[in-house]
């Protein structure tokens, strides 16, 4: 089997912690301001948040440190210390879980749309990690980091489907290993404006952060990593020769976060109700469909999970259908 290590959502892309060395031209001087001009040269980081960087000494320039960042910018070599984010740990909570399958080393679930994996900045609670926590107790503690215990994958927050996680030390390494070897199958369902053509075929495309918005992944011509996303379309809506929307299975041979979703997008096609990539809207009727099923997301579903057990090695495969907004959404498209 081959699939990818983290789909949309693969363990945390690239971190914004660690050392930036930036050199400031003199062009780049005529910003005005430092903070300004840093924020400029370096749009994966806020200007808040180089202000706040300079006010506790993190930011020099040629050796000297920087003390005002109202101060003119001056050309030279900038460096920026940026400190990794201190993990707050996750507390217990009774939050229900559709469980799958689960004994001694793993659990699997049907994660629910609106439920972040892990905490994260403005999401210090109900994800899956707090649920889990109380779900499975001192199992899990300090398993995978203080963060994140336990988790090996991640769906994003609006993404919906199966997902596993790690109740042993033993297991987590067993996993982490297989998703690393891309020795799992994985298999979303996508409703999508229009339908990808051809039918059936495969995306392979570097992906990286956007240098215009760090919110958002971005195909790329160099750098990046390497991302391939296997397609099939089953079903279109609408006109054969014109579908207003369509039915994707997509299976990932790489893990990139947000990968289906920049793929898709990349044919002309992107999830529907997808508010990041969704790049323009959908026909009239598609869009009257959406608001009737209640779908306030993007139409995204990790339908399939198959592995090898890490310790018992005995064969899993997890099927889970969309929940209930997509499958309204469905129905209505076929009504098109």
């Amino acid at each position: 089997m081959a699939s990818e290590a983290a789909v949309d959502e693969d363990p945390e892309p690239a971190a914004d912690y660690g050392e930036r060395i930036v050199a400031l031209s003199a062009d780049d001087a005529a910003a005005g301001r430092i903070d300004k001009a840093l924020a400029t040269r370096l749009p994966e980081l806020s200007r808040a948040r180089i202000q706040a960087l300079i006010a506790e000494g993190r930011v020099s320039r040629e050796g000297a440190p920087v003390t005002d960042g109202s101060a003119r910018a001056l050309p030279g070599d900038y460096r920026l210390e940026i400190p990794p984010p201190a993990p707050a740990e996750p507390r217990p909570e009774a939050i229900p879980l559709t469980v799958l399958f689960e004994d001694a080393h793993l659990i699997v679930v049907d994660k629910p749309a609106g439920m972040a994996a892990h905490p994260g900045p403005g999401t210090e609670s109900g994800t899956l990690v707090n649920a889990l926590l109380h779900h499975c107790g001192d199992s899990l503690s300090g398993i995978g980091g203080v963060a994140r215990p336990g988790i090996v994958h991640r769906l994003d927050k609006e993404t919906s489907g199966v997902m596993v996680a790690a109740k042993t030390d033993a297991a987590h390494q067993g996993l982490s290993a297989l998703f690393e070897a891309h020795d799992i199958e994985r298999v979303y369902v996508a409703f999508t404006r229009g339908a990808p053509s051809p039918a059936r075929g495969r995306i392979e495309a570097a992906i990286a952060r956007s240098t215009h918005d760090r919110k958002k992944m971005a195909i790329v011509r160099s750098g990046g990593r390497n991302a391939i996303t296997d397609y099939r379309v089953e079903g279109v809506f609408g006109p054969p020769d014109k579908p207003l929307a369509a039915r994707v299975a997509c299976q990932l041979e790489t893990g990139r976060t947000h990968q289906i979703r920049v793929h898709l997008a990349s044919k002309g096609s992107p999830c529907l109700g997808d508010p990041v990539y969704g790049s323009g809207p959908p026909a009239e009727k598609v869009k009257a469909a959406i608001a009737t099923a209640g779908l306030t997301r993007q139409a995204l579903h990790a339908t399939i999970l198959g592995f090898r057990h890490p310790i018992t090695g005995e064969t899993l495969r997890f099927e889970t259908p969309p929940p209930a907004d997509m499958a309204a959404l469905e129905a209505l498209l076929q009504a098109l």
